[in-house]
C-alpha cells in the first residue's frame, strides 16, 4: 500500500501519534547510537556511560508502541498518551525547579505537551465526526 492511502486511513488522532512516534524514534536512535550529538542540547557533558543509550533503547521501544498503536487505530492508547505526554513537562518542569536540570530540558517536554494538545485535538475531531456521520442500517438479506 502507498504512504498516502496508509495515511488516509488513519483518524487525525492516529496520525498526530504516528508522527510522535516517528520523531520519538529519531531521538532513540540518537540518544542509542550518538548521544553526545544530542547531550548539549540537554546541556550535559559528553558521556561514556551506558546509561544514555538505555534511556535511548526505550525510547526507540515506546516509539515503537507508538506507531504501532496508530498504525492500528488503537484509540483508548492513543487517549492513555496524551495524559503521559502531558505529565512529561511537568516533571522536566520540576526537575529544573528543584534539582537544577538544564533549563533545555523544558523544550523537549514542550514538544510532548505541544503534540499531546494536537492528539487530543485530533481526537474530539474523531469524536465529533463520529457522532456527526449517520449509521446505516443494516440491508435486510432475502434468504431463499
Amino acid at each position: 500500500m502507498k504512504r498516502n492511502q496508509y495515511l488516509k486511513g488513519m483518524s487525525r488522532a492516529a496520525k498526530s501519534l504516528f508522527a510522535f512516534g516517528i520523531y520519538l524514534c529519531g531521538l532513540g536512535l540518537l540518544l542509542l547510537t550518538v548521544p553526545n550529538l544530542i547531550l548539549p542540547l540537554f546541556g550535559a557533558p559528553p558521556t561514556s556511560e551506558v546509561w544514555i543509550r538505555i534511556n535511548g533503547m526505550f525510547v526507540l521501544c515506546l516509539s515503537f508502541f507508538y506507531v504501532q498503536a496508530a498504525r492500528h487505530g488503537l484509540t483508548i492508547f492513543i487517549r492513555w498518551t496524551v495524559w503521559a505526554r502531558v505529565a512529561v513537562i511537568i516533571y522536566f518542569a520540576a526537575f529544573v525547579l528543584l534539582v537544577a536540570a538544564p533549563k533545555a530540558l523544558l523544550l523537549f517536554g514542550l514538544i510532548d505537551l505541544l503534540s499531546a494538545t494536537w492528539t487530543w485535538r485530533a481526537l474530539k475531531k474523531d469524536e465529533a465526526r463520529l457522532v456527526l456521520t449517520p449509521v446505516q442500517p443494516p440491508s435486510p438479506s432475502h434468504d431463499p
